[in-house]
Parts: C-alpha cells; structure tokens; sequence
C-alpha cells in the first residue's frame, strides 16, 4: 500500500510526460511545412493540422484523467494509512532497494512510516488530489495542460519521497526535488518575462537555504557516522558537549548543526529573511499556489524540524532561534499583508505569517502543536487560494482587488466558501484554525524558551492583523460597488463544478478539522496517537501546562480577530473614504509596508548589483582584457600576423627560392670575410 502511496503520482507524471510529447508531436507532425506546397500539398498540411490538434486534445483529457485518478487513489490509501498507523498499526518500515554503498555510508532507499508521516501523507495527497481535480477545470484552456498535470504529479512524488525518508540523503532528494518541480511550475507559462524571473528568484533563494541544509547533513555525518534516522536519534546525546572548530573558534556541535539544517528550512518556508521568493512565485498558475505555497512544499520545513525533533531538543540555543525567526515572520509578513492589492499576494503573505506560527510552536517545543496547524492549514489556505483562483478566472484574469467589488451575488459559491476559509484563518470560534493556531498562542505565553514571551506577543498581535487583511480581502472583492469595467463584468460567471466541488471538500476541513482532530495532536490521545514520532525532552512540559492558561489569555486571540474584522469593516464598507486617507496620512508607513519593507530593494543592493559588478568586472577585465587580450587577441593573434606574412614568402617559383638562395650565400661568405673567419 504505501508503495502505491507514493509511486502512483510518479506513474501519472510519466504517462502525462509521455502525452506531452505525443501531443507536440502531434501539433507539428514530422516537422511538416503546413504552409510549403501547391494547393494540394496545402489542403493534406490543414488535415494534418486539424488531425494533429484533435489528438493533442485527447491527449490532454487522457492527462488530466490519468493523472487525477491515480491521485485520488493514493488520497484513499493515504487516509487508509493514517488510521492505521495511528490506531493499529504503529511504525511500519518499508525496504525498496540498496541505494548507495561508498565506504562506510551505506544508505537504503526506504519508507519511514510513523503518525507524523502519516499525518503529512494525508496533507500531501488530499491537496493534490484536490488541486489536480481542480485544475481540470481552471486549466481547461490551456494547451500545454498534459504537461502541467506532469509538473503537478511529479511535485507530489518529489513530496512524498520527502515526507516517507528514513534517512537524511533520502530526504536530500526529495528536498531538491520539489524545489525543481516548484521552479517548473513557477516558471509554466515561460513566455511571461515575469514568470521566469520569480522561478529563477524561487530557484537561487532557496538554493542559499540548501547549502545551509547541505552543509548541516555533512555535519550529522562527522558526529554520528551515519545519516540514517533510526542510528542518528539512538544516538543523539552522544554529540551533547562536543565542540566544531569553525573560523578560529569553538562551537557546541549541535548547536552549529541544528542551525544550519534550520537554514534549509528558512529558505524552503519562506521565513524572514529568504522570504523573498515566495510572493514573487504568484507568478504561476494559481492551483500551483495552492499546492506547493499553501499546503505542501513550505511546509517540509516545519515537517523536517518536526522530524528532527531529537536533535533540535538537545539544543536549547538552536531552539531559541527557531522561535525567533517563527514570531519575527508571523508579525513581519502580517504587515505587509495589510497593504497589498493582488488577491495571491495577500494570501501568499498570510502563507508566510502561518508558517511562522508553526515555527514559533516548534521552537517552544510543542512539536505537534506546529504539525497540527500545518494539519489544519492545509485546508483553509488551499481553499484561500483555490477561492482566489475561481475569482480571477470569473474576473477575466484580473486580480487587483481594487477593480473588483460586488461579486458575492455573482459568484456566490466561491463567496461563501471563501468566507469559511476566512473565519478558518483569522480563528474565529469552533473552526480549524481557531483550534490549532490558538493553542499555538497559548503555548508560547507558558513556554520557558527566552524568546517565548516575544512569540507570544509577536503572535498576538499578528492575529489582529491576520483578521484586519483578511476581511479587507473579502470586502474589496466581494462587497460594495463593482469597479470592473462593464466587459468584464458582462462576463463574470461562476466556476463550472469541477471547481467547486474541490472548493466544498476543503470548507469541510476548513471548518471540522480542528476539533475532529485536537485530540489527537494536542489532546488526551496524544501519546497513544503519536507514539515516539515526537521526541520531547525530560523538561518540555509545554503541552501540559497550556491547560493552565488564564481564561484571558486563552480568549485574547479571539478578541484581536474581532477588533481586526471591526476595523476592515470601518474602512471597507461603513467609512470607504478613510482607507485612502489614512493611507495618505500615514504616507511614509505605508510605502515602507506597501514596498513590503524594502527587502528586494536591500538584497538587490547588497547582493545582486555587486554580483552583476563582479560578474561583469570578470567579464570584461578577466576574459575580456587579461584571457583574450593576451590569449586569443594578443599572442595568438600576432602569431597568426607573422605566419600570415611568412606564409606569402612561399610563392612555388623556382627561381624565387634559388634568388633567396644566392642572397643567403652572398650574405654568408661575406659575414665568413668580415668576421675572421680567415686567416
């Protein structure tokens, strides 16, 4: 069974592969001149053409179909697992094959099932499923859609192969597989300037991140001899004390690690400061959004320190920094959320500020806490962006809320099932996110990390604003008065059902999956569910002490959404003039926001115009002055000058080579007279 879980989306990648290239094939078969010929020759280059066009749509329904269908099967077998292994079975290991043997590394290719990888097999396969059925629908006017469905299915294998690694090098390869499958998806429509630049950005920012992860397995390796999980976590206390010295200094060895595995998860979860890339990959088609930047690939960091849990215990300081960074994103990518006016671009910031709360809920040590929202996530912020989707495509592609309003009576499925995602979102009571990302909050007040009382009032105040950008979502969207121009709005439709129904699935989670499943993750069947998949320290007593919270405590996140939905409301629809001229006001503030604090203006100074500087310097000095000047234009070049001119020396006249001749034994005899070489 979990065989098929995972290889059954590389199947439908390979078969959708295969139509791809029958299908451009069939577009253009044999390379035929459809314009060369007589009349003759011109009618059979129309037949073609039409025949070739009718296959590659074929092609393109057996793509969708094929690959939609194996993942709704390996969706099944995954819920299938979840219980089994959380209710039955217990951690399962699956052998697949020798994989590589170089003296004393030997690494297997095998499965690590455990809850927590059961738990993201779920997340996985459910949102893929769902966005593959989705996309039927959104990109059915695409002509390249075989090997968009390609792209899709082989993003969820590269996850898969993630998620089920029992090994550090396992988990290596499907790391940069889903960082390739997210720059082709990124970058899919590649005739867009735009869509190559944010693919190319996504691709080297997250390489800077992978280095860091790199560098953290070489370092996994020194300490323990190994790189598999089972031998690495048996014996992780025996690196507790051991010292690495690194530029002239010694440093605590897990301390070093843990930091530089964290650096992977930075720059795969978009965390402040390699942030950068991931509101720029809005570039791509939007059920790639929901896929990859809501409920997948940003979330394998979090999994990753999740599943490292017995390293990252072991060091307090690596744990104070992961806390760090996780408030520090859910307060900075909050704020910049407030101002923007591209519907992906406001949920993508969002991505960001939940992904933060995740990380804040593992540095405190409330490891499930930070899987059971990425759980609850998953659903709420893949129906965000499936919602947003089904609003451009009603929108003409438009997806500037500032040109949109008054559509809830025209799209009314996509209305009300994008609100259930927002309540999901902004907690309000009873739904998904009002369970998980609130028992975040909780744990941070109670957590005895240094930097939990930050976390505690970095997330407090980013769920104001969490509820302050999200109603000002839907306001401008959905209420007052249409500003579309009247052809656009001659056109607005709802989606066909293919859209929807994926749409209604994800509102059920969005709303029952927090309470269905608080047990579980952060409840009284815990330690039955999880049974060692999360390795908490003698001392982290963080899930425990949350049930002592103070009622004001616990209810204050809730009193931050409504204070932000009061004020979406004041300035969207009760007082629409005072948006403007609080803007106004406050000019400074919100262009330092609105420039989402200048960060690519300060990398693009710090480090991409002296890369082009040194780039060119290199350039033109290196290879231009040095290498060529005095390589090929300087002692070549003259080299050729004087074989050019000796070579004219050569004319084949006898009598010019018996003149030369004559002249070099004049020259001779007369050097032999004057020199003394006679006595």
């Amino acid at each position: 069974m979990y065989s098929a879980i995972v290889f059954l989306p590389l199947i439908g990648a390979i078969i959708a592969g295969i139509i791809t290239v029958l299908g451009a094939h069939a577009r253009n078969p044999g390379g035929i001149d459809m314009h060369a010929g007589g009349s003759g020759t011109h009618g059979n280059g129309h037949a073609h053409a039409a025949a070739g066009h009718h296959e590659a749509a074929q092609g393109s329904q057996a793509a969708e179909l094929i690959t939609t269908a194996l993942l709704i099967v390996s969706a099944i077998l995954s819920w299938v697992a979840f219980f089994d292994v959380g209710m039955n079975d217990g951690d399962i290991q699956v052998q697949v094959l020798p994989w590589v043997v170089s003296g004393s590394l030997s690494v297997d290719w095998s499965f690590r099932i455990d809850t927590l990888t059961s738990v993201m097999l779920v997340v996985v396969n459910t949102v893929s499923c769902l966005v593959h059925v989705y996309s039927i629908g959104y990109m059915s006017h695409d002509p390249h859609r075989p090997r968009f469905f390609a792209y899709l299915s082989f993003f969820t294998f590269a996850m898969l192969m993630l998620v089920t690694a029992d090994n550090f090098l396992q988990m290596f390869f499907g790391w940069e597989g889903v960082g390739l499958a997210s720059y082709l998806l990124i970058g899919f429509w590649y005739t867009r300037p735009s869509a190559n630049a944010a693919a190319i950005k996504a691709f080297v920012v997250n390489r800077v991140g992978d280095f860091g992860f790199a560098l953290g397995i070489f370092g996994v390796f020194v300490l323990y001899g190994s790189i598999g999980f089972d031998a690495v976590f048996a014996n992780a206390a025996d690196a507790s004390g051991r010292s690495l010295h690194i530029f002239g200094g010694n440093y605590d060895a897990l301390t070093v690690v843990c930091l530089l595995l964290f650096m992977g998860a930075m720059g795969k979860s978009a965390q402040f400061l390699l942030h950068t890339w991931l509101p720029d990959a809005m570039e791509g088609p939007t059920p790639v959004s929901a896929l990859i930047h809501a409920a997948t690939m940003v979330t394998a960091g979090v999994f990753m320190v999740a599943r490292l849990s017995p390293l990252f215990e072991l060091s307090p300081t690596a744990l104070t920094f992961v806390t760090f960074i996780g408030a520090t994103t859910a307060f900075f990518a909050a704020t910049i959320g407030l101002v923007q006016n591209d519907i992906k671009r406001v949920i993508a910031y969002s991505t960001c500020s939940q992904l933060g709360y995740m990380f804040a809920a593992l540095g405190v040590g409330a490891y499930s806490a930070g899987i059971f929202h990425l759980f609850t996530h998953a659903f709420f912020k893949a129906l965000l962006f499936l919602c947003s989707g089904s609003v451009i495509h009603a929108m003409s592609d438009e997806q500037d809320m500032r040109k949109m309003g008054g559509l809830r009576s025209r799209i009314p499925v996509t209305f009300w099932t994008m609100v259930i995602g927002s309540l999901a979102l902004t907690g309000f009571p009873l739904t998904a996110g009002w369970v998980s990302k609130d028992a975040i909050i909780e744990m941070t007040y109670v957590a005895h990390n240094p930097m939990a009382g930050y976390a505690w009032g970095m997330t407090t105040i980013a769920a104001l604003l969490t509820a302050f950008y999200t109603w000002r979502l839907i306001f401008m969207t959905f209420f007052g008065k249409p500003r579309a121009s009247a052809e656009v709005l001659s056109h607005v439709h709802e989606s066909p059902w293919v859209m929807l129904v994926p749409l209604l699935v994800l509102s059920v989670g969005a709303l029952g999956a927090g309470l269905a499943f608080k047990s579980f993750f952060i409840g009284a069947d815990y330690d039955s569910f999880w049974r060692g998949a999360i390795y908490l320290g003698e001392e982290n007593h963080v899930l425990h002490d949350m049930h002592n919270v103070p009622f004001a405590i616990v209810w204050l996140p809730t009193l931050m959404m409504l204070l932000g939905l009061a004020a979406a409301w004041y300035l969207y629809i009760f007082s629409p003039a005072s948006a403007p001229a609080l803007a106004r006001q406050f000019d400074v503030l919100y262009k330092f926001l609105y420039n989402k604090w200048y960060f690519d203006e300060i990398y693009d100074f710090l480090f991409v115009r002296p890369a082009k500087w040194l780039g060119r310097f290199l350039w033109k000095k290196g290879d231009g002055w040095l290498i060529d000047g005095f390589g090929p234009d300087g002692v070549s070049s003259r080299v050729l000058d004087v074989t050019r001119y000796v070579v004219r020396l050569q004319t084949g006249y006898l009598y010019h080579y018996a003149f030369a001749m004559l002249i070099g034994i004049t020259a001779l005899i007369t050097w032999y007279m004057f020199a003394g070489g006679v006595n």
